[in-house]
């Protein structure tokens, strides 16, 4: 395997894709490679007929720490070059007809929880927390979670995620409806292969349909359509050419509180 294809790992049981984000020693934090590697996962499910199902999740104790902050700090992209309308992990961007289950088997912060509110379906392990930190690090949750956390729970909750960038626990998200189930310490992967199981044993013509038609009758409303990543793209702007933008990324890579200028 190239360097980039060991960020993400792709293998076929049964007719589900499992994706591994496969960065265990940086908390499967997002860096260029892993983009790359899991957008042509995420890709190369979508093409295979035999795959009914895609299951992502990561390697080691996180599923995803979000964004590699050291490569930001570091000025080096985080996306795959060739596949940019991607966005964020290959994934936030990358509509597939196929149902995706994200197997949060560890903590998903930022970009992480962005990946979850992507993903179709969820299952969290009852150890696992999400959240959207990217203010305390002055930044923006612009991989969707801005479009997409206050289409999935009350405006008002969507607010405290965003405002406060505090975590929420597994037992929180199923009960804002984040998440589908909450699995046992160490078994999210597995009940997310049950849950998909029972998907991929359906009709996958009729099940394909079914989200198609789901989504292209809400896709003005969830976090997928032009318009909405228009907007997304204004407010990232402003915050990505600020100084507290260099300033988060840059105290966290040196272990250090930030110091917010606000501009």
């Amino acid at each position: 395997m190239t360097p980039s294809e060991s960020a993400a790992l792709y293998e076929v049981r049964d007719h589900i894709a499992i994706i591994t984000l496969n960065r265990p020693d940086a908390l499967n934090a997002v860096n260029s490679a892993l983009s790359t590697a899991a957008g042509a996962a995420l890709e190369r499910a979508a093409n295979d007929p035999q795959v009914r199902v895609v299951v992502i999740t990561g390697a080691g104790r996180a599923f995803c720490a979000g964004a590699d902050l050291k490569e930001i700090a570091a000025g080096r992209g985080i996306y795959d070059p060739d596949n940019r309308a991607w966005d964020f992990a290959g994934l936030v961007r990358h509509w597939i007809a196929k149902p995706v289950i994200a197997a949060v088997n560890g903590f998903a912060l930022g970009g992480g929880t962005e990946i979850v509110l992507t993903a179709d379906l969820a299952v969290i392990d009852e150890n696992a927390s999400l959240g959207l930190p990217e203010v305390r690090r002055g930044l923006i949750a612009a991989a969707g979670g801005l479009l997409r956390i206050h289409r999935q729970v009350p405006a008002k909750v969507a607010a405290e995620i965003a405002f406060t960038g505090a975590p929420v626990s597994a037992a929180r998200a199923y009960e804002l409806g984040l998440v589908n189930k909450v699995a046992p310490a160490g078994t999210a992967l597995t009940v997310a292969m049950e849950l998909a199981g029972v998907i991929a044993a359906n009709a996958p013509l009729a099940v394909q349909q079914s989200k198609t038609a789901m989504h292209e009758s809400a896709a003005a409303q969830t976090g997928w359509s032009a318009e909405e990543w228009a907007v997304n793209r204004a407010a990232a702007k402003v915050v990505m050419t600020s100084a507290d933008s260099k300033e988060g990324p840059r105290a966290f890579a040196e272990k250090r509180e930030p110091r917010w200028s606000g501009s």
